[in-house]
């Protein structure tokens, strides 16, 4: 599978690998088994290296409903995402600018930068 994510609640951590081509369905899927784990107010940490978004402009906005219904219910933890390619930024422009959390959310080139920024945010227990 293209998109594989752990969840890790001993460390608040949801780490997500992506390798390939990535549909909304998949995207659906993640966000729907982070809910389900109560695990979205954990940190996520998002290796977009490999990633190959095939999704469309219509996809990204029903992406963005779903993420307004669950962060209008839920807290939600910081973002690191880690991708150097043109798809990994644009992917990552296109998620935060959708998703109506406040959270904080930042790019990064290294997977230990990401986990170093993550270290640095406060955690918080989930609802």
């Amino acid at each position: 599978m293209p998109l594989r994510w752990e969840i890790l609640h001993s460390e608040k951590l949801v780490h997500v690998v992506a390798e390939g081509p990535v549909t909304l369905k998949q995207m659906e899927e993640h966000f729907d088994a982070i809910v389900v784990a109560n695990a979205l107010s954990y940190s996520k940490l998002f290796d977009a290296t490999l990633l190959e978004p095939v999704y469309d402009d219509h996809d990204v906005m029903m992406l963005g409903a779903r993420l307004s219904a669950y962060t209008s219910n839920f807290d939600n933890g910081p973002l690191a995402v880690v991708g150097e390619s043109e798809d990994a930024q644009m992917a990552f422009k296109r998620f935060v600018n959708i998703s109506p959390s406040k959270r904080p959310a930042k790019l990064f080139s290294t997977e230990a930068d990401a986990r170093a920024w993550l270290a640095t945010k406060p955690t918080r227990k989930p609802l």
